[in-house]
């Protein structure tokens, strides 16, 4: 008879939870964008059933609001803490995964990350995108192609990075724009500039983010990597890293976004090693080659 009782009453309270989440479901029914409601409800019931399988209690619904709106408060022009939420979640990675189907022998995308700013100053090629910021001098050259192998003269190339120190440009108060630039591929589809030896750097964890990874005994701290944005004339836009061979952090980037076939040997030099371009240089620097493969636009 207990037994009864109690299948009795889960199936009643199993239907109450069923009930909420159908009701909830029905209320976008007659949206007038069909993709807005096939997105919505299904949302609806992943968040149902994410919490009827843990069931939630209420006290941490609360804790979760909480966190949601801290990460509102902190986020600003400069700093994207949802953002940063979806990277660490692998969020990001999924999206990017998603929408940059395996084609032919094109390279692969990653994560954007927080800090790329628009209009970033032109340089040359062989110009240096460093602007005095501090670290180890570091040459870096490639070839931008089709997948059929024809180079694309003129790709645009974004690049970005943090400085010895582990930060970006934007996240000093006086101003400064250093450690990025964009220039353009040669007419050989050629491109070469001077940068920094990219350094680990903790992902921004003063903030609800990274209290999250303190509290589930996760580090903040990214893989060494140097940022591209790449694109040309009818071929898909790509969003990339390239990461340094023998980083600690390859293994357990905080944002999941290291690929094998990103990782790249940053070949160290001596003081005084001729360079590429006839630069002297009176300190160890490094090189590194990274060839872009772009696919044709979607």
């Amino acid at each position: 008879m207990s037994e009864t009782v109690n299948n009795s009453v889960a199936e009643k309270q199993s239907e109450r939870e069923q009930f909420v989440t159908n009701i909830a479901l029905e209320s976008f029914e007659d949206s007038p964008n069909e993709r807005l409601k096939e997105i919505m409800q299904s949302l609806t019931k992943h968040l149902h059933d994410f919490a009827r399988e843990v069931r939630l209690t209420e006290d941490e619904w609360n804790a979760g609001i909480k966190f949601l709106t801290d990460a509102g408060h902190i986020t600003t022009g400069t700093r994207q803490e949802f953002v940063l939420l979806s990277d660490v979640l692998g969020v990001s990675m999924q999206t990017i995964a998603i929408n940059n189907e395996a084609y032919e022998n094109a390279t692969e995308a990653t994560v954007f990350g927080p800090f790329f700013v628009e209009n970033a100053p032109e340089i040359d090629n062989g110009g240096d995108m460093a602007f005095g910021a501090k670290g180890q001098p570091c040459w870096v050259e490639g070839t931008v192609k089709d997948t059929d192998g024809n180079p694309l003269p003129g790709a645009r190339i974004e690049v970005w990075e943090c400085d010895e120190d582990g930060f970006y440009d934007v996240q000093y108060d006086d101003g400064r724009t250093a450690t990025r630039a964009h220039l353009f591929a040669d007419e050989n589809g050629e491109y070469r500039f001077w940068g920094l030896t990219p350094v680990p750097y903790p992902i921004p964890y003063d903030g609800p983010v990274g209290k999250m990874l303190d509290a589930v005994g996760r580090s903040p701290m990214r893989a060494s990597h140097l940022h591209f944005m790449v694109s040309a004339p009818e071929k898909h836009t790509l969003v990339t890293h390239i990461f340094v061979n023998g980083c600690e952090y390859l293994k357990r980037d905080s944002v999941f976004g290291v690929k094998p076939s990103l990782i790249k040997d940053f070949e160290q030099q001596t003081a005084n090693t001729p360079t590429p371009d006839g630069r002297e240089l009176d300190r160890d620097w490094a090189r590194a080659r990274f060839d872009i493969v772009l696919p044709p636009a979607k």
